[in-house]
């Protein structure tokens, strides 16, 4: 590819532009008029502005990006994560319109997106799932029968979700009763689409998802993996890796696992195969994300392997350079969202304009983001300002960085969550490791 059009805003289009700049591929963004003076704009060789502030007029504007595309001659388009990064449709406009689509065939987008069809392929396949319903639920009755016979609690889950979104918890007939609408209300509003089906909710899970990666000719390697159990509602905060619950061999198990789900898939690209891990050491597999994920710099500081180019040699029909025995965990890696947001007020976000801005520096610090100072944050998007990066040794170090750099980290002119995340990293269970997904609640906000 010669040149290539990112199809996304914020620190992630200027992840994908430093990447491309190594590799000498032109680029251009694209950029909403909220967006004019976003630092992805002046990094890339060409910028063209996609529509208002709006982002179903603009980054969510697949007309718009492709003519983009066509009048700057971009050959290929890298969606990034979140927006058009796992819609079908856009991925078959690019190959349609002989544009390479930085990603996954939309065949495959569409096979994976839905997550109860998913499940079903994983089942099918022998890949441990959590019981539940097969496939979609078709009513209320059909949702109150599975409960009764897995057992409660249970989730009720988007089949189209992603992001935390259109997840509810039911821990009787009472409470699935009065979120089984609310939830099919919930993925109508954010995925267009209502169908929903139901897991066993497994209680004090960790969150474990494998990176993989694949190319055209059948080859496929995981690259360790990245624990995400730090999450509120649903969202994560804080992701490290390696997982400190995996023994030597239950990793080598679950990563083996992953690559299974990825060559049943038929998958090829960057894509994270997801887990719950309980109390015994059971995994069962979520989903699969058919994209680059925001934490996949955990990833890239732990083996030395730059996700975002290989995900563009792959894109261009080359090999993987490399297999499953040359991969070595180095270290451990942590990173934190730094977020415009007040948690103190229900972390409602906090957009405007940033006066002051110290980031932090020193050795196994990293920092993945697009602001600076004078720069106003919109209040047209996601709340994220930059990822924080530590790498250490081991867990231990990687932690005295991470509380070190937050401490160093200022930014003036807007409410952050930096004090929010040094409590977490002060948190005599967290250092000790001693979390699951309600952590938040019950040891930070509790």
């Amino acid at each position: 590819m010669n040149k290539i059009l990112i199809a996304n805003r914020g620190e992630i289009a200027v992840r994908i532009i430093r990447a491309c700049k190594e590799m000498n591929i032109k680029t251009v963004a694209i950029y909403s008029e909220a967006d004019k003076d976003c630092l992805h704009t002046r990094l890339a060789d060409e910028a063209i502005c996609v529509g208002p502030a709006s982002s179903n007029k603009s980054y969510l504007n697949l007309k718009n990006i492709i003519e983009s595309a066509k009048i700057t001659g971009a050959d290929g388009i890298h969606p990034g994560y979140g927006f058009l990064a796992e819609n079908s449709d856009f991925a078959k406009i690019c190959e349609e319109s002989n544009i390479k689509f930085i990603g996954p065939s939309y065949k495959i987008i569409d096979k994976m997106g839905n997550k109860s069809n998913a499940k079903e392929m994983m089942k099918k396949a022998g890949i441990p799932v959590i019981p539940g319903s097969d496939g979609k639920i078709n009513n209320l009755k059909d949702a109150l029968d599975i409960a009764e016979r897995i057992g409660y609690p249970v989730m009720l889950k988007a089949s189209a979700g992603g992001g935390g979104k259109g997840i509810r918890v039911a821990n009787n007939d009472t409470e699935l009763e009065e979120n089984y609408n609310i939830v099919k209300q919930e993925a109508k509003a954010a995925f267009f689409d209502d169908e929903i089906y139901m897991e066993k909710f497994v209680e004090n899970p960790r969150h474990i998802e494998v990176q993989i990666l694949a190319d055209e000719y059948g080859n496929v390697v995981y690259l360790g993996e990245r624990d995400c159990t730090i999450q509120r509602k649903h969202q994560k905060i804080l992701e490290e890796g390696p997982s400190i619950v995996l023994s030597t061999e239950l990793r080598n198990k679950i990563g083996e696992t992953a690559v299974n789900a990825a060559k049943v898939a038929g998958y090829t690209n960057a894509g994270t195969v997801e887990f719950l891990v309980d109390k015994n050491g059971n995994f069962y597999f979520m989903e699969m994300n058919t994209r680059i994920q925001v934490e996949h710099p955990i990833t890239e500081e732990n083996t030395g392997i730059d996700l975002i180019k290989e995900q563009i040699r792959v894109s261009a029909g080359e090999k993987l350079r490399f297999n499953q025995n040359d991969i070595k965990i180095q270290g451990h890696t942590m990173e934190c969202r730094i977020n415009a947001e007040n948690p103190s007020k229900g972390f409602r976000p906090a957009p405007g304009k940033i006066i002051g801005l110290n980031l932090p520096g020193g050795n196994g610090i990293r920092i993945d983001t697009f602001i600076y100072e004078g720069y106003t944050i919109p209040a047209n998007y996601d709340s994220m300002l930059m990822k924080l990066i530590a790498h250490g040794t081991n867990r231990n170090e990687t932690i005295a960085k991470m509380k070190r750099a937050l401490e160093e980290l200022v930014i003036d002119g807007i409410d952050t969550n930096i004090d929010f995340l040094l409590d977490i990293m002060k948190n005599p269970n967290f250092i000790r490791g001693n979390y699951d997904t309600s952590f938040i609640e019950k040891e930070i906000l509790g």
